[in-house]
């Protein structure tokens, strides 16, 4: 029989079809009913211009810390032998499970104007909260995890015996990162931190709590749902909807250039075949 009739495939393929409405129709009736002169116009409007440059300045500042602290952090999960290493690494994949209203209260507690940090920083009239840098504190909470994961999986994929023949022709392991594991790695890294860039820029539950104001778009957009209805919202959405499948479609293409696939678990780093 062939594989393509065969009953299981068929009993699955039914099966995953109800999915995949799930997932694919919301997001085909959006653009098929999208209004494309209005919405964007919707958009222009001051208030909507105000949290649309707020949101990229914030997921923009965001980005540039995640990748500066977390690529390094990833090469260290991957090639140092740390103690508890795989705990460390089942760590990083609690903010992407923990609800995002959660996370925000989290981090309110530690820097919010009692919290552990927001207090004596409070006390030299340094807030944390309902600012920029609230919003940023949150983006970073929910976000970092995807360029440390990357950039683990990234370097993972790294032949150690390049960097061993480096390390013997006298190369110090700051130049065997730079002139080695960082270029082979870096499509793997730059997939992760552009789907870490959009999840920043979309993040609400955490910024609603550390920053209701100034309004992210995100937050905005909740704000037009509660005044206006879904006539409110949907401009909003229908571009946050583009600019999520235009960065998904950066990242698949930046992931095309590895040469190997490697999965990521709490339990390690191991490559994929298939």
């Amino acid at each position: 029989m062939s594989r393509h009739l065969n009953p299981t495939f068929i009993v699955f393929g039914l099966l995953g079809s109800l999915l995949l409405l799930d997932l694919v129709l919301p997001i085909m009736n959006l653009l098929l009913h999208a209004d494309w002169s209005g919405w964007m116009a919707a958009l222009t409007q001051p208030d909507a211009r105000q949290a649309l440059k707020t949101s990229v300045t914030a997921s923009v500042i965001s980005t540039l810390i995640m990748t500066f602290l977390g690529v390094p952090l990833g090469y260290l999960l991957a090639r140092a032998n740390l103690p508890f290493r795989r705990l460390w690494i089942s760590l990083l994949f609690l903010p992407m499970v923990v609800p995002g209203l959660a996370g925000g209260i989290l981090l309110l507690q530690m820097f919010g104007p009692y919290g552990m940090i927001g207090q004596p920083l409070d006390a030299r009239n340094i807030e944390l909260t309902n600012n920029l840098a609230g919003i940023v504190l949150a983006q970073l909470f929910v976000a970092s995890p995807f360029v440390v994961v990357s950039a683990l999986a990234g370097f993972a994929s790294v032949d150690p015996k390049l960097e061993q023949a480096a390390a013997t022709l006298g190369d110090s392991r700051w130049q065997i990162f730079r002139r080695i594991s960082l270029p082979l790695a870096w499509p793997g890294i730059a997939a992760g931190i552009t789907l870490a860039w959009i999840r920043a820029l979309g993040e609400f539950g955490a910024t609603l709590i550390m920053a209701y104001n100034p309004h992210s778009l995100p937050v905005y957009m909740w704000v037009k749902f509660e005044s206006d209805g879904l006539a409110g919202a949907m401009p909003v959405a229908f571009w946050l909807v583009l600019a999520a499948g235009a960065v998904v479609a950066v990242s698949m293409f930046f992931s095309r250039l590895t040469g190997h696939a490697y999965v990521v678990t709490p339990l390690g780093v191991r490559p994929h075949e298939g």
